[in-house]
């Protein structure tokens, strides 16, 4: 039996020829005609029916209060170097101060500023003793002192901590405190 042959294909052009031929053809036929207004009378709004106004919005949630801590004095600012739980108290006391000032606290700028400076103080001179660096307070504490660090960095001196990198400061400011009651 003799192979069976496929029967020629049309050339492409021929296809987009009647193609666009029937494309033009059903444009044409279509009726685009709007209905004049201008003779009939104007449409009518149908009534709308009186809406109630929108509740009012919902106040913004009330700042968490971690605590009053007291304002440091002027000359309570550094570290021993003596005793590292007193100084460890001491650095995490005014961390807690500098966490919660808000915009406009008096003074912001300058106690932030001591803030970053005895922070720098208490790491650099800690770190170096293999059996302070091992303690969770201590570990806990640097971080701690990384967050704080990272915000005066990032948008300096005079601008309050935000609720959320609060709320974890504080958090770890509590285990802190839990570790050096503990000795650890």
């Amino acid at each position: 039996s003799a192979p069976m042959r496929a029967a020629p294909e049309p050339p492409r052009r021929s296809f987009f020829g009647k193609a666009s031929t029937a494309a033009v053809v059903g444009v044409v036929g279509t009726s685009f005609v709007q209905p004049s207004l201008a003779d009939d009378e104007a449409p009518v709004a149908a009534p709308v029916a009186e809406v109630a106004p929108a509740p009012a919005p919902a106040p913004p949630p009330a700042k968490a209060n971690y605590g009053t801590f007291p304002v440091p004095a002027a000359d309570e600012w550094g570290i021993s170097g003596k005793d590292y739980y007193a100084d460890a108290a001491k650095v995490t006391r005014h961390m807690q101060y500098a966490t919660q000032m808000d915009k406009g606290t008096p003074n912001m700028d300058t106690i932030n500023k001591n803030m970053k400076k005895e922070m720098v103080d208490f790491v650099s001179f800690y770190r170096r003793f293999s059996n302070v660096a091992g303690k969770q307070s201590f570990s806990t504490l640097y971080t701690a002192i990384n967050v704080l660090a990272g915000h005066y960095t990032s948008y300096g001196t005079k601008f309050p901590v935000p609720e959320k990198r609060r709320k974890r400061l504080y958090q770890e400011y509590a285990e802190i405190e839990k570790n050096i009651k503990k000795g650890r």
